[in-house]
């Protein structure tokens, strides 16, 4: 047979797959996810487990952790040294478990995240409480197995006399699993053992009056009990934890945060580094000074604020922004019978309660089987002592102790057991005072044993024993709880003027969509005049904002889309600067142009609204409340159909008339109150029946029946007529001619469209823009007052072959 022979083909799937499936069983059972018995992993057993061994408790001097550390790694953990040392380390560190289950002297590390000493450096031994998850282990409760090369024993599980898992809880990552597990009040705890012991149909709701939620050894404020409730019934939920703060008063007005507690598991030094930066980079105005006041007296971080700054604000912000609240997720996992499962918290103590039954059993047998040997020694040394002359009689006539012991047998009925604690019964034991001893001692036994017998034979009185033990750890272990809970969550609101440095600023936009932001000094200083501000050559100024930094601005394109941009985020420049191009602080595509700009300060000022108006003559009103967003992109404003576009947006109070004027000179008056409130999204209705080619160049707002309605055709021609001949129609009817086009061979034209129309009240400067690229101006005073369907008058110079393509309102 060759040597190939003797090996049988395999796909390396199939290879890998049950090797990984090996390796991911193993760390499940015997590296990351806790017992649910003893709530200990496999190298947290085995560190206090050699550590009682070895005689290292709490009644005994300290002893190095080097030696603990080797004790282990040679006899139950063949693993590197390093993760025996961390098991160590964590079980000394106060601010990681509820009940520290070693004792450690030397430096253990901090909250800050320093490591701990080396582990020639530091001693240890166990603390006094893990002494009560080792207690009765030597009385057979607890199965053993061999160790890693079958020198020795250890145990598969502690006895754990209060249910570790919950009091110190756990956090481990497997192979397809994870586990977190927060620590509990011991009280609570065995409490809530009690009460399911007495009544094993309790509810959770009932349960969760008697054990509240988790309790941090870091204390801190928990908030979700909704979130608890979820946990404690499937095994996840999520909670938020929020240090515990307080705002105190200093001289001068000042005030300053002062943080007592902060959440499980956040390390302090990154804490107050991340407040430190917040100052520094002013990401928000009003922070002095951040400070790390810990020290022997406790835990205590100061935050020092300017004078008249917002300290419940600032305290809002941080709290959103940085670790003095995080969530803490529940993911309840633990070994059961070999086996990875979630568990709710009445699943978790009830299969403590089973392990305890079985412990409390297990040392029962073992104390009933010493009560049952000893009894049985004593009953026959009593018998002995009655009859002590023939006894000794008996001794002396044999030859050697086994044939005395041979002849005790025979002769008078005793046990080999009692004939061997006969002879070896010392002299002093046969005074009067011995011998009503070991008749008390008898009688003692006889109780300890019908004691036992009771406890094995009935449930009732076991689950009594169980809960009279874990009620003696409760009174002398039990602590105050250190986390308070909140059935809420708390919605952090950090207001605008927090993070913002309130100013009144200009922000200027040009019709090639230039944008910047100026403060009014550098306005003030550049000579107070509006056009001087920077412009490319060839550009105009569109827009001048007179705003606050904290107000933003909603800007609509002729797609029907909408961005909101908060006016800090536009860039600074100075008045005389040009800016920067729109495209750089918001992404507009290029195929998509600004028709709008609306500066808002208030989102939910009640009676506001927006009002659409688009080429085709659809019209829209929308409340302004459903324009506020958080996003940065564009978002619907108004459904704008595929041949139609956005003309324009104006800010309602739903109680004036509105006036369309269209390119062909057809002009309509309607109560925007016609217009009913509806949906961000929705398209809109017919504001004006148009003609196939026609469509809308102007809406302007009328107040009742004052002013007059100007209206500029593309030869420049135009003509004022009085709002109160246009009187109010029903929405989406034809309307009414507003401007006389003259037509024919011999007759001059004054033009074939609109090109806008404004409602004039005083008079003001209207620019031109030629098609040639040259601007024009005129005062709305050079058109003529004359009636609806007249032709008007020339007021803008337009050379033959030339057309007006836009006007506008001069700032």
């Amino acid at each position: 047979m060759s040597t190939l022979e003797n090996f049988l083909p395999a796909f390396l799937e199939e290879v890998v797959g049950d090797r990984f499936g090996r390796y991911s069983k193993y760390i499940i059972q015997d590296r990351a996810i806790p017992d649910v018995r003893d709530g200990l992993k496999p190298v947290q057993r085995r560190i206090l487990y050699a550590m009682y061994d070895a005689g290292n408790t709490p009644d005994k001097p300290y002893r190095k952790s080097a030696k603990t550390v080797g004790d282990v790694m040679g006899n139950y953990h063949p693993h590197g040294d390093a993760s025996i040392y961390e098991g160590m380390v964590r079980m000394a560190q106060s601010w990681k478990m509820s009940h520290m289950l070693i004792d450690g002297h030397g430096n253990w590390g901090s909250m800050d995240d320093d490591p701990a000493a080396a582990m020639r450096y530091t001693e240890a031994r166990l603390s006094p409480i893990s002494m009560e998850l080792l207690r009765d282990i030597e009385k057979r409760t607890v199965q053993f197995k061999d160790n890693f090369d079958n020198t020795t024993k250890e145990p598969v599980v502690l006895p754990s006399r209060y249910p570790n898992l919950l009091v110190n809880g756990v956090s481990g990552i497997s192979s397809g699993f994870a586990t977190e597990i927060p620590t509990h009040n011991l009280r609570e705890v065995i409490n809530a053992c009690v009460e399911l012991i007495d009544r094993p149909d309790i509810t959770l709701e009932e349960l969760m009056g008697v054990i509240q939620g988790p309790d941090f050894p870091t204390g801190g404020i928990i908030m979700g009990s909704e979130g608890i409730r979820e946990a404690y019934r499937t095994g996840r939920g999520r909670i938020y934890l929020r240090g515990r703060t307080t705002i105190e008063e200093l001289r001068g007005g000042r005030q300053q945060i002062v943080i007592t507690e902060i959440p499980y598991q956040v390390v302090k030094a990154r804490l107050v580094t991340a407040m430190e930066n917040i100052r520094l980079e002013k990401k928000i105005e009003g922070i002095d000074e951040v400070r790390d006041e810990s020290g022997r007296e406790g835990l205590r971080i100061v935050v020092e604020l300017k004078k008249n700054a917002d300290a419940q604000g600032i305290l809002a912000y941080l709290l959103k922004k940085t670790d003095l609240q995080v969530s803490y997720s529940f993911n309840m996992v633990a070994i059961v019978n070999k086996t990875p499962r979630q568990l709710g918290v009445i699943e978790m103590l009830q299969a403590y309660i089973e392990h305890q039954k079985e412990v409390v059993t297990f040392r029962s047998r073992y104390e009933l089987e010493k009560a049952e040997d000893r009894a049985h020694v004593l009953e026959g040394l009593v018998k002995a002592l009655n009859i002590l002359d023939e006894i000794i009689a008996a001794i002396k006539a044999s030859k050697n102790r086994q044939d005395a012991q041979n002849n005790l047998v025979a002769q008078f009925g005793f046990t080999e057991r009692q004939a061997d604690a006969i002879l070896t019964l010392q002299l002093y034991r046969l005074t009067n005072l011995e011998i009503h001893s070991l008749e008390k001692e008898l009688k003692d036994i006889q109780k300890t044993i019908a004691y036992l017998q009771g406890i094995l034979g009935s449930e009732k009185k076991l689950l009594g024993v169980i809960k009279s033990e874990m009620s003696e750890i409760r009174d002398k272990y039990g602590i105050d709880r250190r986390s308070e809970i909140h059935d809420e969550v708390e919605e952090l609101k950090v207001g605008l003027e927090v993070m913002v440095t309130a100013e009144d600023v200009f922000v200027t936009l040009s019709q090639d969509g230039y944008i910047k932001r100026t403060g009014k000094l550098s306005f003030i200083r550049s000579g107070g005049e509006i056009d001087k501000t920077g412009l490319k050559e060839g550009d105009h100024l569109r827009y001048l904002l007179d705003v606050n930094t904290l107000e933003n601005l909603l800007i609509f394109t002729q797609k029907g889309q909408y961005y909101l941009l908060p006016v800090h985020q536009i860039p600074e420049y100075k008045w005389k600067e040009n800016g920067t191009a729109i495209v750089n602080v918001i992404p507009i595509p290029k195929d998509d142009r600004i028709v709008h700009v609306i500066p808002v300060k208030d989102f939910d000022e009640p009676g506001k609204s927006l009002l659409f108006i688009t080429r085709k003559g659809q019209v829209k009103r929308t409340e302004l409340k459903e324009y506020m967003t958080n996003r940065s992109i564009g978002i619907v404003a108004c459904k704008v159909g595929d041949q139609d576009a956005l003309i324009d947006v104006k800010v309602s109070t739903g109680e004036k008339d509105l006036l369309l004027v269209s390119k062909q000179g057809m002009a309509i008056r309607f109560k925007e109150a016609e217009v009913n409130p509806m949906g961000r999204a929705a398209a809109g209705v017919r504001g004006i029946q148009l003609k196939e080619d026609d469509e809308i160049v102007s809406a302007e707002w009328l107040d009742e029946d004052e002013g007059e309605i100007l209206v500029v055709s593309d030869l420049g021609y135009a003509k004022r007529s009085l709002v109160i001949d246009y009187p109010v129609q029903g929405r989406g009817g034809k309307g009414i001619i507003t401007f006389e086009f003259k037509e024919g061979k011999r007759v001059k034209s004054n033009g074939e469209e609109l090109v806008g129309a404004f409602s004039v009240k005083e008079p003001f400067e209207v620019g031109a823009f030629i098609s040639t690229g040259e601007r024009a101006s005129a005062s709305t005073e050079q058109a003529p007052i004359e009636d609806r369907k007249s032709p008007g008058k020339p007021i803008f110079p337009v050379s033959k072959n030339d057309k007006i393509t836009k006007i506008m309102k001069f700032l």
